[in-house]
């Protein structure tokens, strides 16, 4: 796995949950982003093997991740953590960032930011977001 990208979740709604089930499930690596105690331990429950914990306060404590990071899938539940998120990962990847949001926050704020796709619904399946680039070439 060390040669290849994974693929980075924010998970705080269901929505993310289950995208992160469907790559456990569909042998995709994927690292999970998260910012306090209670969000590493309910991920950590769902199975993530790498779950990076940043300080989204602490701007000097953005380090790039031991893992190489693909491209990002952010589900927004708080328009200010996905775009502290947003910051955090956009130095990290020069590839896709993907926000899913439910609301109806300024798709422009997030592009402005450096998101290359802002996907609006209110779908609990996401399937459709793995692509080919991510499934594991045998």
């Amino acid at each position: 796995m060390a040669d290849r990208d994974v693929v980075l979740v924010s998970a705080p709604n269901i929505a993310g949950e289950q995208f992160m089930k469907l790559l456990k499930k569909r042998d995709i690596p994927f690292a999970a982003i998260v910012n306090n105690i209670s969000q590493y331990e309910r991920i950590a429950a769902l199975g993530a093997e790498n779950i990076i914990v940043v300080n989204t306060t602490k701007e000097e404590s953005w380090m790039i991740p031991e893992v190489a990071v693909g491209k990002v899938y952010l589900f927004e539940k708080s328009l200010t953590l996905c775009c502290r998120y947003v910051q955090i990962c956009r130095s990290w990847t020069s590839k896709p960032i993907y926000v899913v949001t439910g609301s109806h926050n300024p798709r422009h704020v997030y592009k402005g930011l450096g998101v290359d796709y802002v996907i609006r619904s209110n779908a609990q399946e996401f399937g459709f977001l793995i692509t080919d680039d991510l499934k594991v070439k045998k």
